[in-house]
């Protein structure tokens, strides 16, 4: 997956905002209690969401599902002034009913929509699989909502407690593209082949 200069530097440092979080110095996994005092401060982190984005956007971790990887993939190549719209992103992302909460104080910021760009950017890439999310189990328990998003690929159809056999699996990732596509196509950028 190709990225920006700007998410490639965001990446890191959200990923080490987290693991910072998630363990006292006793190694109890404090995340979840870490993460409510974080939104309990929401008023004066706002004040750092452009300056330090990825220290702002952790309270939001758990709080997004991921309808269309493939915009979100586009969203990252793109550098922090490229970003389309918030709310042409609403397709591709949707909010937890708390997570909608707290995105409401942060829209009414001047750089509202663009945090919440970077936030659900910088959550999708740590949800995506890749090497610290198997480093020992570090992060077994560390929130639900995301533990939950991460095993069933971000799709809601799981939810409802039946599984898809391949060839309805390869239809619904079908289906996602071709969303994906048509998104991509109505943002102005060629559709990806």
């Amino acid at each position: 997956m190709s990225m920006s200069a700007f998410f490639r530097t965001l990446r890191t440092s959200y990923q080490a905002e987290i693991d910072d979080l998630t363990f006292d110095s006793e190694g109890r996994n404090v995340l979840r209690q870490r993460l409510l005092e974080k939104r309990g401060q929401i008023v004066f982190l706002r004040q750092m969401m452009e300056l330090s984005p990825e220290m702002v956007a952790v309270v939001f971790h758990g709080g997004f599902h991921f309808e269309l990887p493939a915009v979100m993939e586009h969203v990252l190549t793109l550098e922090s002034d490229e970003f389309p719209d918030w709310a042409s992103l609403h397709e591709a992302v949707q909010l937890t009913p708390w997570a909608q909460e707290l995105a409401d104080g942060f829209l009414a910021e001047p750089q509202g929509e663009w945090f919440m760009t970077v936030a659900a950017a910088l959550e999708f890439m740590y949800q995506r699989p890749s090497s610290h999310h198997h480093e020992g189990g570090a992060h077994e328990g560390h929130d639900e909502h995301a533990d939950d998003a991460h095993r069933t690929g971000n799709r809601r159809d799981h939810d409802h407690g039946h599984d898809f056999d391949k060839d309805d699996e390869r239809n619904h990732d079908t289906d996602h593209d071709e969303t994906s596509g048509q998104w991509l196509e109505g943002q102005g950028f060629d559709r990806k082949e």
